[in-house]
Order: C-alpha cells, then sequence, then structure tokens
C-alpha cells in the first residue's frame, strides 16, 4: 500500500481507502462488512469513511460494530464523519445543518454510533448559506481542541468557501480546514483538477476524493445494459439508472468501450483502470472505494499494481479517448 499526506498535514492516509456510502445496510450487514473492512485493513488500507446521513446513522453502526468485533488497535486506522444532512425521516430544523447546536450533537451521535472516542476527520457535508462560516469553523475548532476530533475538512464545497473558511480561521486565529472531499474520476475533473488547482499551495488542500468509478459506468458493467444486482437497481438510486440512460450515459458508455482495449493492453480491469487514473493525480491524497463483497475489495486495490504502468503515453492515449480535460486558470 501506498500512503500519502494529507494535503499540508502530517497524517499519512492510504492512497486507497474503503467508504460505506450505498453498501452498508442496504447490501451488507454487519458481518459482510467486518469481513470487506478486514480485507482492505490486511492490505494496508487505514482510512473508513463514512456520514450521518447513510442510511440515517445504520451505516456508522454497523462500522462500529465491525470496527469492534475487529479489535483493531484504535492508533492503526482512520474513521471519518460528515455532518449536515441529519440523521433521521424529515429532520427538524435543529436536527440538520451546520449550526452549533447539530454540529455538536451530530459528532456526539456518530461517536456513539462508530463506538471510538474520538473522529480522526470530521467533514462538512456539504456548505450551509444560512450559519455564518464563523460559527462553523469555531464549532470545528472547539471539537478539535475537545479531543473528539482531529482534522476537520469539507465535502462538495467550491473553492470560493474554501477560501472563505481559511480566511475565518486566520482572522480568529482557529483551525482552518485541512481536506475536501470531491466527486472525482474520468468523468468529472473540473472542481480537483481546475477549480482547486490554486488552493493546493495556497492553503495545502488536502483531497480524500469518491465515485472514481462514477457510478459504476466506469466499471464497464453498463455497456449491455444494467444488470440486476448493479447500483441503478436499487431502490433510491433510481437517479443513477436515469444518469445511465441519458443520452450523456450513453455517450460516456461509448468511451468507456474505447477505453477498455487500453485497460486490456495493461493486464487491467476497467475499474482498475479508472481507479489508477484517478491516483496518477498527486493532489489526491487518497480515493475511497466501495465494494459489497471481499473479491470487489481484492480486484479494486489492485489498480495500485496498474499505477507505475500509466506513462505519459498511456495518459496521452486515455486523454485522446476523455477529451474533457479542464483548462487550467490563467496566471496573472
Amino acid at each position: 500500500m501506498e500512503y500519502r499526506r494529507l494535503g499540508k498535514s502530517g497524517l499519512p492516509v492510504s492512497a486507497l481507502s474503503f467508504g460505506s456510502w450505498v453498501t452498508f445496510s442496504t447490501q451488507m450487514g454487519v458481518e459482510q462488512a467486518l469481513e470487506t473492512m478486514t480485507a482492505a485493513y490486511d492490505a494496508g488500507v487505514n482510512f473508513f469513511d463514512n456520514a450521518e446521513v447513510y442510511a440515517l446513522g445504520q451505516s456508522e453502526t454497523i462500522m462500529g460494530q465491525a470496527l469492534q468485533k475487529a479489535g483493531w488497535p484504535r492508533d492503526s486506522y482512520i474513521v471519518s464523519s460528515k455532518v449536515m444532512w441529519g440523521s433521521v425521516d424529515n429532520p427538524k430544523p435543529t436536527q440538520r445543518g451546520l449550526h452549533r447546536k447539530h454540529v455538536f450533537d451530530a459528532c456526539h451521535d456518530a461517536l456513539r454510533r462508530l463506538q471510538v472516542e474520538y473522529l480522526d476527520l470530521y467533514f462538512c457535508h456539504r456548505p450551509d448559506i444560512n450559519v455564518p462560516m464563523e460559527e462553523v469553523v469555531r464549532m470545528m475548532t472547539e471539537l478539535i481542541h475537545q479531543g473528539k476530533v482531529l482534522y476537520w475538512g469539507t465535502s462538495q464545497w467550491s473553492a470560493q468557501q474554501l477560501s472563505e473558511a481559511y480566511g475565518v480561521a486566520r482572522q480568529y486565529q482557529l483551525i482552518p480546514p485541512t481536506m475536501e472531499q470531491p466527486q472525482y474520476s474520468m468523468f468529472h475533473r473540473e472542481k480537483v483538477e481546475a477549480e482547486f488547482a490554486p488552493l493546493y499551495d495556497t492553503i495545502g488542500l488536502g483531497t480524500t476524493t469518491f465515485s472514481p468509478l462514477y457510478f459504476g459506468i466506469l466499471t464497464g458493467k453498463y455497456n449491455d445494459g444494467i444488470p440486476a444486482d448493479s447500483r441503478a437497481s436499487l431502490p433510491g438510486y433510481e437517479w443513477v439508472r436515469e444518469n445511465v440512460e441519458s443520452e450523456r450515459g450513453q455517450q460516456q458508455i461509448a468511451k468507456v468501450r474505447q477505453l477498455m482495449p487500453i485497460a486490456e493492453g495493461l493486464g487491467a480491469t476497467m475499474s482498475q483502470l479508472a481507479i489508477a487514473w484517478c491516483l496518477r493525480n498527486p493532489r489526491v491524497s487518497t480515493v475511497i472505494l466501495g465494494a459489497s463483497r471481499v473479491s470487489q475489495v481484492h480486484e479494486n486495490l489492485k489498480a495500485l499494481d496498474v499505477l507505475p504502468q500509466l506513462t505519459d503515453d498511456v495518459m496521452t492515449a486515455i486523454e485522446d479517448v476523455l477529451g474533457n480535460k479542464p483548462p487550467q486558470p490563467e496566471a496573472y
């Protein structure tokens, strides 16, 4: 396993990490979660990602029970949660958002469900325009000072919002965000490669990217239709099916068909190529993977073997197929 620093922090995070977004509760119980997490941990994965809203708290409960059964030393792994949407159906105003009360309550709920004494990483799952930025940064700083959180970050924030949070932290001598969790894949590149470009060096932003397989399209499994056991067939994920069946989705599938010979030429699966491509970007601290079976964990982790094969010539061949490289910000 390769380990990378999380932004400018000294925290070493495994280049590939394990997330529970879709699978825990909807596809997996505690025993399956334990099996897949153990397969990842034994291969060197040290970061396990979660959120209050995933299965309305059940995902964290399952992961917490799996961690207890695994019995790993607490100092050997990193666990996260995210706050914003709440963990109940139809949350009341005080049960969601980034105001001090919900962030405080949600942190304690996450600690209880995950059965840990502190969160290594705590993300603001989306920006909250109804809460002053100073309140958000101050509350996250207080949680760190209380020893309940080690590093705080954001997910799906804009570069402007991150810059504002950083500025507030510096103005009031608070702790700025360390990392952002954006979507990143061959088909979703703008934010990581262009919008955030000025932030990596100026504020030392780390990234814990998700959806490297673009909701399954980059696996190639939708090349001939929608399999019955795929995410696009799950209740609540009708939007994935709509995306696959859309004109844009069909254009992306056509590109996947063109990419598959490149993967085959490297002795890799399409999934492994897509994951390794994300890792080729040095601004990526870690790529979060999901898996519902141990075999998927093992297959996806082999992307690390593909990474050294992604020479400049191979990357050019991939770029020729994708044709979507975002323009870089102009330097003045």
